[in-house]
């Protein structure tokens, strides 16, 4: 299928009189023409005029347009923010009073949301965002608000689980349009996964791929890629595919991009993605380069995806979203089973944890833990404490998401027993974006680290050292027995070593704690009891292997499984790779 070839690429850089050549008609567009066919909603050669936003036609429209049923029954009420402000660019784009109508529509058909449409910034302050499962940023051009308390509240919201869903214009969401697209805020760039708006004709002709046919945001296409027409922001800045899990992209058999001008649009690669998902921290990620005309938001066949990736974002569609570039046969398979295979940080405690964080990278891992008592970096003299700022966490997350890492499990001594104290770790908890403590409180706590663990959404696997160091939690029937009456968030954290050196057998631990475990901490021994050092799983007395096949047997599935190699501190990473092949065999085979 032909494009519409232009002899120059139209970028947020361009300012003033910059054009678009178009080699097919020769019409050339400023920005300011540009600007004001996008208040004007004119429609495009090739586009229907059903893309207009033209009122009552527009609902009717919708009406016949939207999915009948949404992919999966929510959990529970969910609510859709929607955002919709513009700066610096005129009324906006034409398309938005057409999305905010459709999702609008959808949710209510469907009985998958509710939204709220606003311009309003003070709705991301935290006890007003707190209302909400995720935002979406509809074609959200320019620097919508500065102050940085709202922009901290909408970063530790999605960090901490929330949604985040964009299309097109969001791609240049907090730039300073009217100054060249000047950056304002790096970490949302990081954040949603692309920057820019470089671009070719408005109405540009492509035929879209489907990266991952059974992907649940992109069933709905039948395993089929389309045709589709509308501008095309291509994918910049801090777009990867190390870090994003690219679901729609150019079809480069089927879109002609022969005579493509190496310009500010061109990318050597042909990446062209246009659509995917990707987790930062625990916050869901969906966004799409197209959404430019209205007409994208009254298709019925691009609606019932636009309604699975908003399912997503609310959390009620479960969706891989393992960076693309990360993935191989063995975590494609983890990813059906729900094994997350991660590094404990510390089996390399006597490093820092960015240091540790390289390592796990390196071994092509996508998982970490991190413990209270390791050195951030060379940079951050500081051990990983709940004491450290929000400019110390940030670096922080942006390591990690430069590594494609996520930091599951967090390793603290304790908890305290009163609210301050208590509030002040689980703070810390959803600002990071942690699932799970693993900690050793005292037992009469429990009562209230539950209340919290239920309050933000943070499990609590209780950690056995031996059973003289940790009395209340050495043995299986010990966690058991602290856990009655406690919510599901409270659980195990199991270290088989010291099971193995307690003359705990790990195999009938696992079944005997059953939903109980919560997360595992790994490990092999040369020989059981006391004096046993690790060894590489499946080479030594702990029946890894049995022990992985009973925790799928009785229908459990921690919440991260954890690699703790205690040995050989500064040498240990060939027996660590070990552990994970064996562990990556062992997934191909079950």
């Amino acid at each position: 299928m032909k494009v519409k070839n232009v002899m120059k690429c139209w970028s947020e850089k361009d300012t003033g009189e910059g054009a678009l050549n178009s080699r097919r008609n020769a019409v050339v567009l400023t920005r300011r023409t540009f600007l004001a066919e996008a208040a004007a909603g004119a429609a495009v050669a090739g586009l229907p005029l059903a893309g207009r936003a033209d009122g009552g036609g527009m609902r009717a429209r919708l009406e016949a347009a939207l999915p009948l049923k949404a992919p999966v029954v929510p959990k529970r009420a969910r609510k859709l923010l929607i955002f919709d402000l513009n700066v610096g660019y005129g009324g906006g784009h034409a398309s938005i009073p057409v999305a905010n109508e459709a999702f609008t529509l959808m949710g209510k058909k469907t009985g998958a949301f509710e939204t709220t449409v606003t311009r309003d910034p003070a709705i991301f302050k935290r006890e007003s965002l707190q209302n909400f499962d995720a935002v979406f940023l509809n074609n959200t051009v320019g620097n919508l608000f500065d102050d940085p308390a709202l922009r901290q509240s909408l970063l530790e919201f999605v960090y901490a689980g929330g949604g985040l869903m964009g299309v097109h214009g969001t791609a240049v969401a907090f730039t300073r349009w009217q100054d060249s697209g000047k950056e304002d805020w790096p970490e949302f760039a990081v954040m949603l996964g692309t920057r820019g708006a470089s671009h070719r004709a408005a109405d540009e002709k492509v035929f879209m791929k489907l990266e991952e046919p059974d992907h649940p945001v992109v069933a709905c296409f039948g395993g089929q890629g389309f045709p589709l027409q509308d501008e095309f922001f291509r994918p910049a800045g801090t777009y990867s595919r190390e870090r994003n899990r690219v679901l729609l992209s150019f079809d480069l058999t089927k879109t002609d991009l022969s005579n493509e001008p190496h310009d500010g649009c061109y990318r050597a690669d042909k990446d062209y993605a246009m659509a995917w998902v990707r987790q930062y921290g625990r916050g869901r990620i969906f966004h799409t380069a197209f959404g430019h005309h209205p007409a994208i938001f009254e298709d019925p066949k691009l609606l019932p995806f636009y309604l699975a990736g908003t399912q997503f974002v609310l959390g009620d569609l479960p969706a891989p979203t393992l960076p693309s570039n990360k993935l191989t046969p063995a975590l494609r398979g983890q990813e059906r089973l729900g094994w997350r295979l991660g590094i404990e940080a510390y089996t390399f405690h006597k490093y820092t944890f960015f240091e540790a964080i390289d390592k796990t990278a390196e071994l092509g891992l996508a998982y970490i833990g991190a413990l209270s008592f390791q050195k951030v970096s060379d940079t951050i003299s500081k051990n990983f404490t709940p004491d450290l700022t929000d400019d110390e966490l940030r670096a922080i997350r942006l390591k990690l998401d430069a590594a494609g890492l996520r930091l599951l499990t967090y390793y603290i001594q304790s908890i305290p027993g009163d609210e301050a104290g208590c509030r002040k770790i689980f703070e810390f908890g959803r600002k990071i974006g942690i699932e799970t403590f693993m900690t050793e409180p005292a037992p009469e706590s429990l009562p209230l680290i539950d209340r919290f663990c239920q309050e933000y959404n943070i499990h609590v696997a209780l950690h056995n050292h031996s059973q003289k160091a940790s009395p209340a939690y050495w043995h299986p029937d010990a966690i058991l027995k602290v856990c009655e009456g406690r919510s599901a968030y409270i659980g195990a954290c199991a270290d088989t070593g010291y099971w193995l050196r307690d003359g705990i057998d790990p195999v009938a631990g696992v079944e005997k704690l059953g939903k109980r475990l919560t997360t595992l901490q790994l490990h092999d021994l040369d020989e059981a009891g006391p004096q046993g050092s690790d060894v590489p799983w499946g080479t030594g007395k702990g029946r890894v292997e049995e022990l992985l096949l009973k925790i799928r047997e009785v229908g459990n599935t921690p919440l991260m499984f954890g690699l703790e190699y205690s040995k050989n501190w500064l040498t240990s990473m060939p027996e660590i790779k070990q552990c994970v092949d064996f562990f990556d065999a062992l997934t191909l085979k079950v």
